[in-house]
C-alpha cells in the first residue's frame, strides 16, 4: 500500500523545520546503512541524536500526530525517531530494501519496520532528479512531492532515490511498526475506514449502516491488531 499524505507540514512548518535542521551537523549518510545499503547510498545525513535532529524529529512527530490520514493508513504502534537526509548533485541511492529491524543507537529501542515514510522538505522545482521510485506488487511508482507532503509505503518494497542533477533534495525519513502487521489487512482496514468516513458525511453518524460498518472496522482491528 502506497499512500500520499498531503500537507503534513504547511509552508510555515516546513520553513521552521528547515531553520532547525539546516543549522545542524551533516555527515556521510552511511552512518545508518546496513552492509547492502552502504554499497548503494550516496548522500548526507543529519547526525542521529544531535540537538538539531531531536528538535526536528519532534516537529515531524507532532505534525504526524495531528494527521488523521497518517493514523488511518499506518495504525502506528512504534515510530522510529525521524531522521533527515539531503542529496546534492550526483548523489542518489540505488535500489535497496530497508532492514527488517531498526535499532536506535545507544538504546534498547527497536522496531520491526513494517512501513517507511519520506517527508519531502524542498520545493520540487528547486532540484532535478531525486525521485523516490518504489517497486512492489502495486507496480513501479515514482514519487516527488511538494515540500511538507509525505509518502507512506511498505518497508519490504524495493526502492531507490534517483540521482540529483541540480539543486539539493532534503527530506525526513522514518520507519514504523504498525499495530497491524500484514499489509493486506492494513489496506482493508484503511479502505473500510475511508468508506465509513464517506458514509458518515452522507448519512450521519447515527445511521444504522454506518454504525454496523464502524463495528465491523473495530472488530477487524481488534482481531488483527497488536497493541
Amino acid at each position: 500500500m502506497l499512500i500520499e499524505i498531503p500537507r503534513v507540514l504547511d509552508d510555515d512548518g516546513v520553513a521552521r523545520l528547515r531553520v532547525v535542521i539546516d543549522a545542524g551537523e551533516w555527515v556521510d549518510g552511511n552512518v545508518t546503512s546496513g552492509p547492502q545499503a552502504a554499497l548503494a547510498k550516496r548522500n548526507q545525513q543529519l547526525v542521529e541524536g544531535s540537538p538539531a535532529a531531536l528538535e526536528g524529529g519532534a516537529i515531524v512527530l507532532d505534525a504526524l500526530g495531528r494527521s488523521p490520514l497518517f493514523f488511518a493508513a499506518a495504525l502506528p504502534l512504534k515510530i522510529f525517531p525521524p531522521l533527515f537526509n539531503r542529496y546534492g548533485a550526483g548523489q542518489g541511492f540505488d535500489v535497496h530494501v530497508d532492514n527488517a529491524i531498526r535499532i536506535q543507537h545507544g538504546s534498547e529501542f527497536r522496531i520491526r519496520s513494517d512501513l517507511s515514510m519520506t517527508l519531502f522538505l524542498e520545493d520540487p522545482a528547486a532540484y532535478d532528479g531525486g525521485e523516490l521510485v518504489i517497486e512492489d506488487h502495486f507496480g513501479v511508482q515514482s514519487v516527488k512531492l511538494p515540500a511538507g507532503h509525505a509518502v507512506l509505503y511498505p518497508s519490504s518494497s524495493l526502492h531507490k532515490v534517483t540521482p540529483v542533477t541540480r539543486g539539493v533534495r532534503v527530506a525526513s525519513f522514518l520507519w514504523l511498526q504498525s499495530m497491524v502487521r500484514d499489509d493486506g489487512d492494513r489496506r482493508s482496514l484503511f479502505d473500510l475506514d475511508r468508506s465509513v468516513q464517506r458514509l458518515t458525511a452522507e448519512l450521519g453518524g447515527s445511521d444504522r449502516s454506518v454504525i454496523e460498518l464502524t463495528g465491523l472496522y473495530h472488530n477487524l482491528l481488534r482481531k488483527w491488531a497488536d497493541a
